[in-house]
């Protein structure tokens, strides 16, 4: 039998001040349970991390958290999931999604969000993977990052390429396409 795909999806451990985010993290766990990708994720089963979970679970979606024992009672970890690895700190959480996954989608989210963002972009810039990094642009949240990321290039702080490895994408669907995971 053939592994799944697994997807580690970054995104907020809040809701966010408007109603897409959450609905936009409760489709990209219905799409991807739907499609058969396991997802990785951060643990919880609060804010947009939660409802993504959720909407997974509910598509019988296979979903991994892996949280660390510092958050375990502030996002609440998920008690529904297939695992939920409990790792003693946040660099240990996200060495261990790195490991865990084949692809990474970016939802939009906070600070922690963007850590791990720029996390995998670090390790690929270095050729630590190869592994395609996604982001959800949706109604341009990502715009500003994007402006931001160029200003760095213009200066000559990073390589287009190094910034070329985010990947942009205005709809989860656009984004399911580029994974092969739509259909």
């Amino acid at each position: 039998m053939a592994r799944r795909v697994a997807v580690c999806v970054f995104c907020g451990a809040r809701d966010g001040a408007d109603p897409r985010f959450l609905a936009l993290a409760r489709l990209a766990g219905d799409r991807l349970a739907r499609a058969g990708a396991t997802i990785v994720y951060g643990g919880g089963r609060v804010g947009m991390m939660g409802a993504l979970a959720d909407a997974a679970l509910a598509a019988g979606g296979q979903v991994i958290g892996v949280i660390p024992g510092v958050l375990l009672d502030r996002e609440a970890g998920h008690k529904g999931l297939a695992r939920l690895e409990v790792v003693a700190d946040m660099q240990v959480r996200k060495q261990r999604m790195i490991e865990l996954s084949d692809a990474f989608l970016t939802l939009p989210g906070g600070l922690g969000t963007l850590d791990e963002l720029f996390e995998v972009l670090t390790l690929r810039q270095l050729g630590e993977h190869q592994l395609p990094i996604l982001a959800v642009n949706d109604q341009g949240f990502f715009d500003t990052l994007a402006a931001c990321l160029q200003e760095f290039v213009d200066h000559g702080l990073v390589g287009q390429r190094d910034v070329a490895a985010l990947e942009l994408f205005s709809s989860l669907d656009a984004a399911l396409v580029r994974l092969g995971l739509s259909g």
